[in-house]
């Protein structure tokens, strides 16, 4: 068996994006091994597109990066790989951070994209021709596998089965829900301030879901201002409480997350469970956007002509941050009223 190294160093989503490459791999006979950071260890931590992890606390080195200790363990990651003798290596992350991993990991077969940037290329042997222009990301890491020669039509997506112990928790998290009425999670909250949709529409869209379902809202510690702002505190609220195995549990029980572009939205899409409606304001939804079944993923945004930007900071002046105002929530409310009519509310829990 061929073993191959796939170097994935960024957020969640991008580490979503991946696993379908994973299990591609996987399915044509590969042994896969993982390098990843703490953004990624819980999603391909016993997940069955792994067979090996190895942890890169990147975020960690970064904050200790005068400290030698921290730079000898880096060292010892890539003697680690080194011993692994593998055919082949992946940069998925494509960026200068990879670049040691893929340079010294010793596969004999190191391959990159074309579309590499900060020197990354240098790591690799071997570069991939020019994708299409506007390709997803699960797609472009999916041509890493075409390059091979293997059939990419077939999607895989995979997430680690969770233990007993997370299982109860989001039992008692959700303890008080009316599972009489399907579920329906609205996590608000993303990274950059362009990505983030306008309040009043989040206002808008929760008074009209109020009475059709059981609300649950997601998010982190510091999230609980815009969930309150949004009236969240009416509802079930689990902003703070809530690590990354219980999401992958909750998503797996839900009917509905709606959310902006973020790793929420991703996290949801990878779960298969629920329907997703994934609102993009600054970001491609052609790059980014959940896909599948058109009567349960949608990827909406509106028509500017400035977007997608893809940019952290709004670089206009005048109409500044105006992305964030679309879509409209009718246009959100009316997705979210067609998947709730697709549901038994009997069958609201898994």
């Amino acid at each position: 068996m061929k073993k191959v190294l796939l170097i994935k160093l960024s957020s969640l989503g991008d580490v979503i994006f991946t696993v379908p490459l994973a299990n591609n791999l996987k399915a044509n006979g590969y042994e896969v091994h993982w390098v990843t950071t703490e953004k990624g260890i819980d999603i391909v931590q016993g997940n069955s597109c792994a067979d090996k992890v190895f942890f890169a606390p990147l975020y960690t080195w970064r904050k200790n990066k005068f400290n030698l200790k921290y730079f000898f363990k880096m060292v010892k990651l890539i003697f680690d790989l080194r011993k692994e003798n593998y055919d082949i290596a992946f940069d998925c992350q494509r960026r200068i951070k990879s670049l040691p991993f893929m340079r010294f990991c010793g596969a004999k077969r190191r391959i990159i994209s074309k579309y590499s940037s900060e020197f990354a290329s240098l790591g690799a042997n071997e570069v991939l021709p020019p994708a299409p222009d506007g390709l997803h990301m699960v797609m472009w890491n999916l041509d890493y596998a075409k390059y091979l020669g293997f059939d990419i039509n077939n999607i895989k997506m995979s997430l680690p089965e969770q233990s007993e112990i997370t299982k109860q928790r989001v039992d008692r998290l959700l303890e008080d829900a009316d599972l009489s009425k399907p579920l329906v999670v609205i996590a608000p909250a993303t990274t950059w301030e362009p990505k983030h949709w306008a309040v009043e529409n989040w206002i808008k869209v929760v008074d009209a879901l109020k009475d059709r379902c059981t609300l649950i809202f997601t998010g982190m510690e510091q999230d609980k201002k815009l969930i309150s702002s949004i009236g969240g505190d009416k509802y079930i609220n689990l902003a703070g409480k809530t690590n990354l195995n219980d999401l992958m549990e909750l998503f797996s029980r839900v009917n509905l997350v709606i959310a902006p572009d973020s790793g929420s939205a991703h996290l949801a899409w990878a779960a298969s469970e629920p329907a997703l409606i994934e609102v993009f304001c600054c970001t491609d939804i052609r790059l980014f956007g959940c896909f599948g079944d058109d009567n349960k993923y949608f990827a909406l945004s509106g028509d500017l002509p400035c977007r997608p930007c893809n940019k952290r900071v709004c670089p206009k002046e005048k109409g500044h941050n105006e992305c964030t105002k679309y879509p409209s929530a009718d246009v959100v409310i009316e997705k979210a009223m067609h998947v709730l009519d697709n549901f038994n509310a009997g069958c609201a829990c898994k």
